[in-house]
């Protein structure tokens, strides 16, 4: 049997050494997300794989909220957080910072998951990830503005997956293969 660790015995960072670190070149942009809980979600996620912020676009839930705070416990005040009124002056800023910008969005001509970031050959050093609404996924003119769109293999009758798992899924992978040199 193995006994479960306990909290004290993880080894993890306090909020104030995340703050004072060097990020993992990660941006997660949330493309007018309205659901809190996936906000709540996305900073949760942001923060285990370290990311450098979530951006917050459009009509999207902001902290301080109870519903963010509620599914982040407590890591929209570990992660930095930005909010723009509009995506697209968000990716302007993103690209002056030196990000590649990524829409996770099944296109014409998306780069697969298991590809990515091999297949990507002028990938710079920080990624921006751009996840869309619940409904209609990220808006058109936030994918012309992509340098890449990047969807998520999926085998079964649904052509989806809520936001908040597509932030999991695309995180862990990236942080994985970059690790992996």
């Amino acid at each position: 049997m193995k006994r479960k660790l306990l909290n004290s015995e993880l080894g993890r960072i306090s909020a104030d050494e995340y703050a004072h670190s060097a990020g993992s070149g990660v941006a997660v942009v949330l493309d007018n997300i309205r659901s809190a809980h996936n906000v709540g979600s996305a900073f949760r996620t942001a923060d285990a794989f370290k990311a450098d912020k979530v951006v917050l676009c459009g009509i999207c839930a902001t902290p301080p909220s109870a519903e963010i705070h509620k599914t982040a416990l407590g890591a929209e005040l570990s992660v930095p957080w930005e909010s723009f009124s509009d995506t697209l002056e968000a990716i302007a800023r993103l690209k002056a910072e030196g990000y590649s910008i990524v829409a996770v969005e099944q296109t014409e001509g998306s780069l697969n998951l298991q590809d990515f970031p091999e297949a990507a050959a002028d990938l710079k050093e920080k990624v921006a990830f751009i996840f869309g609404n619940e409904v209609e996924g990220v808006q058109q003119s936030a994918v012309d503005m992509a340098d890449y769109a990047l969807e998520i293999p999926q085998w079964g009758t649904k052509h989806s997956l809520n936001v908040s798992v597509s932030v999991g899924v695309v995180l862990w992978h990236y942080v994985c293969r970059r690790q992996k040199g």
